[in-house]
C-alpha cells in the first residue's frame, strides 16, 4: 500500500521542520527539509560568491549550481544537511545566512534547480515536505497539506531560544527584524510566492505546544 504524501507550508519559526520531523517518525515517513536545502545554497553563496562589498554575485552562483551535489541524510535521529559531502547542519541556521537565504530562494535559477531533486524525492510516496511551496508548487497533488502560522511575537520567541540554544548570541529584536524581512520577502516575490494552498488545512499555532499542534495534523491523517 502506497504510503501518503504530506506537504507542509508556512511562515518562519512556526515549527514546520520540526513537527514534520516527529510526524515522519511517527508514520514512518521519510522527511524532506526544503528550506535547509535553500539555506545549504546560499552558505555556499556566502562562501564563494561575494563579491568585496560582500555582496553576493548571482551571476556567479548561477554558473556553480551544477557543481553542487546536496543530500539530507538521518542520522541518530537528526537531519543531517550534506553540500559537496560536507556536513553544514549547524553553519546554515546561523543568522547571515537567515539574512539571505529570502534572497538566494526567490531566484528563478535556484528554484528549477531544487525542483527535480524536490519531486524525485517524493515520487515514491512516504514523504512528508515542508517549505513555503510545497503545496502550491512542488508538489501540488500531495495527499495532505498544512498550512502553519502564529503571530510575529510568538515567532521571534521561538526563533530567539532556537539560536540561544545552540549557543548563538543575538539580539532580539535582529531576529524580529529578520522574520519580518524574510515574511515580507516570502509573501511579495514573483517566484512561487508564500501563500496558502486553496486546498490546505491553515493551523494557527500561536498559543498551541509543539505537540498540540503534531496531535492536530495526526487527526486529519488517520
Amino acid at each position: 500500500m502506497r504510503k501518503p504524501v504530506i506537504a507542509i507550508d508556512g511562515h518562519s519559526s512556526t515549527g514546520k521542520s520540526s513537527i514534520s520531523k516527529v510526524i515522519a517518525q511517527n508514520l514512518g515517513l521519510v522527511h524532506i527539509d526544503t528550506g535547509a536545502l535553500y539555506r545549504a545554497i546560499t552558505l555556499y553563496a556566502l562562501r564563494n560568491c561575494q563579491s568585496a562589498s560582500n555582496e553576493i554575485q548571482l551571476a556567479q552562483l548561477f554558473s556553480l549550481l551544477p557543481t553542487l551535489t546536496l543530500d539530507l541524510k538521518h542520522r541518530d535521529d537528526e537531519l543531517v544537511v550534506l553540500l559537496n559531502d560536507e556536513n553544514i547542519t549547524r553553519e546554515i541556521r546561523e543568522n547571515k545566512v537567515s539574512q539571505k537565504v529570502s534572497l538566494i530562494a526567490q531566484q528563478k535559477e535556484v528554484r528549477d534547480f531544487l525542483l527535480d531533486t524536490q519531486r524525485n524525492m517524493a515520487a515514491r510516496g512516504g514523504v512528508i515536505m515542508d517549505g513555503r511551496d510545497i503545496g502550491t508548487v512542488i508538489l501540488p497533488d500531495a495527499d495532505y497539506k498544512f498550512f502553519l502560522t502564529a503571530s510575529i511575537e510568538e515567532r521571534t520567541k521561538r526563533r530567539f531560544l532556537e539560536l540561544e540554544r545552540m549557543g548563538m548570541k543575538t539580539e532580539i529584536e535582529t531576529v524580529r527584524d529578520n522574520l519580518i524581512l524574510r515574511d515580507k520577502t516570502d509573501s511579495e516575490r514573483e517566484i512561487a510566492p508564500l501563500r496558502k494552498a486553496d486546498d490546505a488545512i491553515e493551523i494557527d499555532n500561536s498559543a498551541l505546544t509543539k505537540k498540540e499542534t503534531i496531535e492536530i495534523i495526526l487527526s486529519y491523517l488517520k
